[in-house]
């Protein structure tokens, strides 16, 4: 018998990837001997990452369209026709079974051929509000699996399975690792501890509104873990290690592997609103103030923030106010533990664990089917 082959196609932040990649990493679990082949966009983050979790990729030469006018949108139609071609290519030599679309650039033209060439395919939306290229192959794929309830107004009911959204599963289980987590980042056990995640390509307003708070926060006493993203790290480690309080726990990091440690010891989290994130934060039962990205497709962050706000599980915070807000609404927070613990039991009952076995399950009835 012949192994079970998957294309899964996707990329371009880590909110794509590492969803992605745990869908993978379940189908390998549950299918034997499962070939697996990611298709990524050429020079996003995809190229590098996957590689490392152990599985092959190829890249298309996309890049997104542009909302306001720009000479980078005469070459889409061309970036567009070329990945299309190139997606036919991958999947006449590979001839997988099914392919599965988690968004980002190269999802749309390897998850179009496939449907448009009879190939069983599912794609997964994240965020609350589904995206265009999500909805345009919404009519084409065969299964939709969604991270929140309400998405009849973007697909065809009888297509979607609510599964959540796919976490790494380290962030599943903070049980036991405080300790570590404290040893790790070097923070003492008898202060707060402030976690700030712009995402895994960082995030301009909110590194500058922390930068902007730092005095305050050292004022306050309270510890720092903060992720950058690559372009503000050398100019925030500079600020960080110029003030002494911080010179003795917590860093700066471009980005942080140990996630599990970073939430584990977090008393309070600063994070964008990425559906990746936002489902982390959920598992992880985090008190957060969410500052959404205002430069995202049809301002999803928000709409994803809304949801948690909706249940009071989430504080939201406008970018636009962050530089003025961010470090005072911090200091009012970790002043509060009531309003911090109503938080995080707030938002653990919108959490969804397994979300990608559940994929990973879908993935294979289409196959049989």
């Amino acid at each position: 018998m012949l192994p079970l082959k998957v294309i899964i196609s996707g990329g371009g932040t880590g909110g794509h990837i590492f969803p992605a990649i745990a869908i993978a990493n379940a189908l390998k679990k549950k299918a034997e001997g499962a070939e697996i082949l990611f298709v990524g966009a050429k020079g996003r983050m995809e190229m590098e990452k996957v590689p490392a979790a152990g599985y092959k990729i190829e890249g298309l030469n996309i890049s997104g369209f542009q909302r306001r006018l720009t000479l980078k949108n005469l070459s889409f139609p061309f970036k567009l026709l070329g990945s299309l071609l190139k997606a036919k290519q991958i999947l006449k030599k590979f001839k997988p079974e099914v392919v599965v679309g988690v968004g980002g650039y190269a999802s749309g033209p390897m998850v179009h051929v496939a449907a448009s060439n009879g190939v069983p395919t599912l794609i997964q939306e994240q965020n609350s509000y589904a995206g265009i290229t999500n909805k345009l192959l919404g009519k084409k794929a065969d299964k939709i699996c969604v991270a929140y309830e309400g998405m009849e107004r973007f697909f065809p009911k009888e297509k979607i399975i609510l599964t959540g959204n796919p976490v790494r599963q380290d962030i599943a289980k903070l049980e036991g690792k405080r300790e570590r987590g404290l040893e790790h980042f070097n923070l003492s056990p008898n202060k707060k501890t402030l976690l700030v995640i712009g995402g895994s390509l960082g995030a301009r307003i909110i590194n500058e509104s922390i930068h902007k708070s730092l005095q305050l926060l050292s004022e306050n006493n309270i510890q720092l873990i903060w992720q950058t993203g690559k372009m503000y790290f050398e100019q925030a480690e500079q600020v960080f290690k110029s003030n002494p309080f911080f010179l003795e726990q917590g860093g700066v990091f471009a980005f942080i592997s140990k996630m599990d440690y970073a939430y584990a010891v977090a008393d309070l989290v600063v994070s964008r609103a990425g559906a990746i994130s936002v489902s982390e934060l959920c598992l992880a039962n985090k008190a957060t103030i969410l500052v959404p990205s205002p430069n995202v497709s049809e301002d999803h962050q928000t709409k994803n923030a809304m949801a948690l706000v909706n249940h009071n599980a989430a504080v939201l915070l406008k970018d636009s106010e962050a530089t003025e807000q961010l470090g005072k609404k911090v200091i009012e927070l970790m002043n509060n533990d009531g309003e911090r613990e109503k938080l995080e039991r707030n938002i653990a009952g919108l959490a969804y664990s397994g979300a990608a076995e559940l994929i990973a399950n879908e993935v294979l009835k289409l196959i049989k089917h």
